[in-house]
């Protein structure tokens, strides 16, 4: 059977062949040996059981396709698991028997030397615990020189790793307790900033609040000013008359009509003023203009004198 083909998805569409006899006998059998794995590791009393354990994993009269193929693909995944455990089992198995003949032979041989464990002075026990736990510690099998150099040189690199990231994180820690100082002197100066601010935003709130105030109550006495001049100008227009209906056009009309009259009236004004000087009697005003008439006469009378005498004093 090709296990490569098989995988573990329930969606997909299921094959032709899973759903034939042999499919769910293979699905059975494969549930069947897991009940038997589980009966077995319970000892005799598990054995005992392992006929109802298997009847209970088995099938049931009408298994679906799908749900054939999923359990026959999850068989195909857990023997292919179970025979690389196996392989890898009996690898491990094989490796730990060569170690333990190992150690036979070199027990044997050090028990042949007089350098048995038990045989060993104490100072000489504790060195073999020391290099034993150098020989853990470095992570090598053997005692050899080499083995050792080669741990100590792999620890030392290993150190000088260690010691660089040390620097590394060093520098990094001392660079961020830096600007974690330099972020709270910030902070600080943001705090002292943020109260100025608010004294500052207090203070202008409470002058501005004056200011308003005063200026409110100015407003409030302009109010009251303007309704009674309002009051006032409304009681002089009732009082010459004026309605909705007088508006800017016809008041310019009645202003050009007047200055017409002004200007037709204006010759006859003056004539009229002219005659203001005269008494209302017709002969009191032609007395009035007799005088006038012999005023005007003795007037001319006095210049002519006056220019008869200048120009005889000239020829002189």
């Amino acid at each position: 059977m090709d296990h490569a083909a098989e995988h573990l998805d329930p969606t997909a569409p299921a094959p032709a062949s899973v759903s034939s006899s042999a499919a769910v006998a293979e699905v059975n059998a494969w549930l069947a040996s897991l009940a038997a794995e589980a009966g077995s590791g319970g000892g005799a009393g598990g054995r005992g059981g392992g006929g109802g354990a298997a009847a209970e994993l088995s099938l049931g009269p009408e298994p679906t396709p799908r749900g054939v193929a999923y359990l026959r693909a999850l068989a195909a995944a857990s023997q292919g698991r179970s025979r690389a455990a196996g392989i890898a089992a009996a690898g491990l198995r094989a490796q730990a028997s060569e170690y333990r003949a190992e150690a036979a032979r070199l027990r044997e041989a050090l028990e042949r030397a007089g350098l048995a464990r038990d045989a060993l002075p104490p100072p000489a026990a504790a060195a073999a615990r020391a290099v034993a736990s150098v020989a853990n510690l470095l992570a090598i099998r053997d005692t050899e020189m080499s083995s050792f150099v080669v741990a100590s040189a792999d620890l030392s690199l290993r150190r000088a790793e260690v010691e660089e990231k040390r620097d590394k994180v060093h520098k990094e820690s001392k660079a961020l307790l830096d600007y974690t100082r330099k972020a709270i002197n910030k902070l600080t100066e943001l705090k002292k900033m943020l109260e100025k601010f608010k004294n500052d935003v207090e203070k202008q709130q409470s002058e501005q609040m004056t200011d308003w105030q005063t200026k409110l109550v100015m407003m409030d006495s302009k109010e009251r000013q303007y309704i009674l001049q309002v009051s006032n100008y409304k009681a002089m227009l009732n009082r010459v008359g004026y309605t909705p209906e007088i508006n800017h056009g016809v008041l310019m009309e009645m202003a050009e009509h007047k200055k017409d009259l002004e200007r037709k009236t204006k010759p006859i004004a003056d004539t009229l003023r002219s005659y203001q000087d005269l008494p209302p009697d017709k002969a009191l005003a032609a007395l009035a203009i007799e005088d006038k008439k012999r005023q005007y006469a003795a007037a001319e009378k006095y210049l002519e004198d006056v220019l008869q005498s200048a120009l005889t004093t000239t020829g002189l």
